[in-house]
């Protein structure tokens, strides 16, 4: 072999260093071994440069070669994404269990769309129309949810349309010919390549001000998100993030789902990959993978593909995004990906920063969540679309203050706190109203006033004063017991009590009770709260036994608000009504 061909000189895990790699540039892709491991560029220094490398390097050894291929690690994007399950570099898994069985062979490659099959496409354009990047120029019916729009690839701009065809076509056919203002002729394709590392080009971002409806009662009422806003989900272990991720994942009102396992364990995922093909979509009744891409990377798979696996999913959810649908991205844990970080830097032997992640842990983080938003999509036609970002977090003994839990918080806006106390209690969500916030309730003011209620604040209000009231309760009726409580205080503790068990506890297996309407929380809550407001009246009096409210049947009445069904609004104005009669008569 000549000394100019690149070769190994060095392997360290999922680190290869390579040498004579001078025609090598960043983050390119490179095919590493006798076996052609799929590798990505990370440094570059004097001639030499560090691979990345996303398969197991068992066996690899220096002097075998190292084939660069110009491109960078990229995205095939296209009809045929929805509904498929990915690796963390784009592979369909169901196309290399067919291709190696059970596990997966070293230096296996597949592409991420399917080349053979035919896609109805119905042109949106004329020839002779002039088009620009992110105009629409046709659409597939992809799955009955989801009309996949082609769109145009970006820097084209000012082109006329010299041919367009419809009919039945595969992603590798050309469907359009354009001619640019220079002369130039382009092939349009249904497939698309995006690079995973750099964020897809918008227009403009808007201030996010519409609810992502959950069904979640202490999520929707206490602690919203919104369309293009970012979340994390921070939890001890045990504490139920993954079940939270994947009701979320159901129940919210996003077109489009990107669920990614990044390093969780296999049991988990087999969990997420059996149940999510049989769910039911609540919001349309069909199968919940018409609209969901899955990219399942467990912890027992080669860990630098962790540290990519979110950077594939983001960009596929990117790109529905340009479509003007709202897209909602899981990720599962974000954790193991800043694992996955620390582990190539340290064999980098890069400067450790905070217990031993990178310094740069901080910007990548923001990098990440930076990308959720609420867009004005490129093209001609004033399409609106939003990502919306939900990440996980696992701080180690659940210590929020380690790196990767603070520097998610830093950069998201609404922070679900998994309290494991809770989830022992199989309070479900196990969300602490007491540590968990919500920035995002000034952008709501408004829409809520208008959906939901002109008083949905006040009661929102009063109910979280009600709960942090009950915390401080406690500490006192530890120590001397409920009998020395005022009146005021006892009827705090038992509104309190139905606000925890009737209202923010939920069970996630009924469908009535996993979700329900934010017209329907509003209800619940002002039903509940109305027996604290009408109760007051009864504080001055000294004498009165506080039993005969305690026992009276009109708490079981209450208990069963969650029965009613999501429409039902003269139910809960007449439970209100017997609430103030009840209080008068005593």
């Amino acid at each position: 072999m000549s000394e100019k061909n690149p070769i190994i000189v060095k392997v360290s895990g999922p680190l290869v260093v390579a040498d004579n790699m001078h025609s090598a540039k960043m983050y390119e892709v490179v095919r590493v071994g006798d076996e052609g491991l799929v590798g990505e560029v990370i440094r570059l220094e004097d001639g030499k440069a560090s691979i990345q490398v996303y398969e197991e390097t068992a066996g690899v050894g220096p002097g075998e070669p190292v084939k660069c291929t110009g491109k960078t690690l990229s995205v095939e994007l296209g009809p045929g994404l929805l509904q498929s399950i990915y690796d963390g570099v784009q592979r369909p898994l169901k196309v290399l269990e067919e291709k190696s069985g059970h596990f997966l062979a070293r230096g296996i490659d597949a592409d991420g769309l399917d080349h053979n099959k035919k896609w109805d496409f119905v042109p949106t354009v004329s020839k002779g129309d002039t088009v620009g990047e992110g105009d629409v120029l046709g659409t597939v019916q992809e799955t009955s949810l989801i009309l996949h729009k082609i769109m145009v690839p970006f820097g084209i701009k000012n082109a006329t349309v010299e041919k367009i065809e419809s009919g039945h076509h595969t992603v590798i056919e050309t469907i359009a010919t354009l001619k640019t203002e220079k002369g130039e002729t382009i092939n349009v394709e249904m497939r698309q390549y995006w690079p995973i590392r750099i964020a897809r080009k918008i227009t403009k971002k808007r201030l996010p001000d519409t609810l992502l409806k959950t069904g979640g009662r202490s999520i929707d009422m206490f602690f919203p998100l919104v369309h293009g806003g970012a979340g994390c989900i921070p939890g001890p272990f045990g504490s139920g993030k993954t079940v939270t991720q994947q009701t979320l994942a159901k129940y919210c009102d996003a077109q489009v789902i990107v669920y990614i396992g990044c390093g969780e364990r296999g049991n988990e995922m087999t969990e997420v990959l059996n149940e999510f093909p049989e769910l039911i979509d609540p919001n349309s009744g069909e199968p919940l993978m018409r609209r969901t891409v899955m990219i399942a990377n467990t912890s027992n798979m080669p860990v630098a593909a962790r540290e990519a696996s979110v950077y594939t999913g983001i960009t596929i959810a990117e790109y529905y995004r340009d479509m003007g649908y709202n897209v909602a991205l899981m990720a599962d844990s974000t954790s193991r990906w800043a694992e996955a970080m620390r582990e190539i830097s340290g064999r980098l032997e890069e400067m450790p920063g905070e217990e031993g992640y990178p310094a740069y842990l901080g910007s990548k983080t923001a990098e990440f969540y930076e990308r959720a938003g609420s867009v004005d999509c490129l093209g001609s036609d004033d399409r609106q679309g939003a990502l919306t970002v939900i990440g996980a977090v696992s701080p180690p003994g659940g210590d929020l203050s380690e790196p990767v839990s603070q520097n998610t918080l830093r950069v998201t806006k609404t922070y679900w706190g998994l309290d494991a106390q809770l989830a022992y209690q199989r309070h479900f969500p196990a969300i602490n109203w007491l540590k968990s916030y919500s920035l995002y309730v000034p952008n709501l003011d408004k829409y809520m006033r208008d959906n939901v209620a002109p008083d949905y604040w006040d009661v929102r209000s009063d109910a979280m004063g009600i709960l942090q009231e009950e915390n401080k309760l406690e500490e006192i009726v530890r120590l001397v017991g409920p009998e020395a409580l005022s009146f005021r205080e006892k009827l705090v503790l038992l509104t309190a009590k139905s606000i925890r068990e009737d209202f923010l506890y939920q069970d996630s297996f009924s469908a009535e009770d996993a979700y329900t309407m934010p017209q329907k929380q509003y209800q619940m809550l002002k039903t509940i709260i109305s027996l604290y407001k009408e109760g007051m009246v009864l504080a001055d009096r000294e004498d009165f036994d506080f039993k005969k409210i305690e026992e009276h049947p009109l708490i079981h009445k209450i208990a069963q608000v969650k029965t009613f069904s999501n429409d039902e609004t003269k139910q809960y104005e007449d439970l209100r009504a017997e609430i103030v009669q009840v209080i008068a008569a005593l």
